[in-house]
């Protein structure tokens, strides 16, 4: 018998309609008199049993869609079939998406002309790459609606560039650091940092994504050998990391004494937030104050500042540097997780920039 929605007369949680407690977690009964399991955060559950509910009249809007397309990202995250990362990714990007493409708009009342638009405002509001991600997000829901059939007459996806829709320019990042730009920062830097800066160069993982996530627990035996064994977040592939006696070492510093699985490997030393896994943005900032300090002592001795890096640009030195040596693209390729071996291409000639000879041909 399927229970009748309705307020509670005694309520004490504050539960949405439909929602009900069971053996610790909480649950949605559907109107087919499915149970389905929200988990055990009574606010996620609430906002679940709202979208379901459709408190504010927004069903079959864009986004109420929005909505439900990061429901069946969650079930594909579970089933390893989609990143996390990229989870939370499109998380982030539907909110803006929500509010102009807000309701009663229909996904079948988006047309090229309101894509193009939305890129425009974008770039206009200083945030013209933010707005091409935003834009690959809502690209994605509109495949996934036109895919599972979802929306009655919805078979062509506005975003997509067969509909003339032209994508904000994206300035590559070329940055290269240099050897003695890398030496003087890494020496006034901190501990934390000079292992973040040595992680990020030496294995290419990505720093905000991957490095800051590993904990002890990455370090694991192949072949009667330590290696670092690592789950790019992006890609979802396992990558396994040869460590050689100095990476080894730094590595081993990291961990201490007194190994702790759960304990990341990059992380603060001090006070409360000893052995706390670091922000991005916080040892970013960290990364900053060195540079700053190795450009006050510049302009001291009548130097030229360097321009500033972040951990990023120290993941395509490391590429580029391999690739200079004389190391197979292929496995640089393995270790920057890229599909394609042009894009590694790409990705390490856009930072490098050989002197070109001129012609000395002589003229008889």
């Amino acid at each position: 018998m399927v229970r009748m929605v309705g307020r509670r007369k005694n309520n004490p949680l504050g539960l949405e309609p439909r929602v009900y407690p069971k053996r610790g977690a909480f649950y949605y009964v559907h109107r087919d008199n499915r149970w389905e399991r929200l988990g055990t955060d009574i606010e996620q559950a609430n906002k679940r049993a709202r979208l379901y509910n459709d408190s504010q009249g927004e069903y079959g809007t864009m986004a109420y869609w929005l909505d439900m397309f990061i429901v069946d990202c969650e079930v594909r995250v579970k089933s390893k079939s989609l990143a996390q990362r990229t989870l939370q990714d499109y998380r982030a990007d539907i909110e803006p998406l929500k509010i102009y493409f807000a309701a009663p708009m229909l996904p079948t009342d988006i047309e090229p002309n309101h894509i193009q638009n939305y890129l425009e405002i974008g770039a206009t509001s200083g945030r013209p790459v933010r707005a091409n991600r935003e834009k690959a997000c809502l690209s994605s829901c509109i495949s996934w609606l036109i895919r599972t059939g979802k929306v009655d007459g919805l078979i062509v996806n506005p975003c997509m560039r067969s509909s003339g829709i032209k994508r904000n320019a994206e300035k590559k990042r070329e940055r290269y650091v240099t050897n003695d730009e890398y030496r003087d920062v890494y020496a006034a830097a901190p501990p934390q940092v000079q292992a973040m800066m040595e992680l990020t160069y030496r294995t290419l993982q990505r720093p905000e994504s991957d490095i800051l996530d590993w904990t002890v627990a990455n370090l694991t035996m192949k072949d009667g050998k330590r290696i670092l064994r690592v789950n790019q977040g992006k890609t979802g592939k396992i990558v396994d990391i040869a460590l050689p006696e100095d990476l080894h070492a730094l590595l081993q510093k990291l961990v201490g004494d007194i190994p702790r699985i759960g304990k990341p490997l990059i992380c603060g030393s001090r006070g409360k937030y000893a052995g706390q896994r670091y922000t991005y943005d916080g040892i970013s900032s960290m990364l900053k104050r060195a540079i700053a300090k190795v450009n006050a002592e510049r302009v001291k001795n009548g130097q030229h500042q360097m321009p500033p890096f972040g951990f990023r640009d120290l993941k395509g030195k490391g590429a580029t540097d391999m690739w200079i040596s004389g190391i197979p693209i292929e496995e640089i390729q393995l270790l920057c997780g890229h599909e394609d071996k042009t894009t590694t291409e790409k990705y390490i000639k856009q930072r490098w920039r050989e002197t070109a000879q001129p012609n000395r041909v002589m003229m008889a």
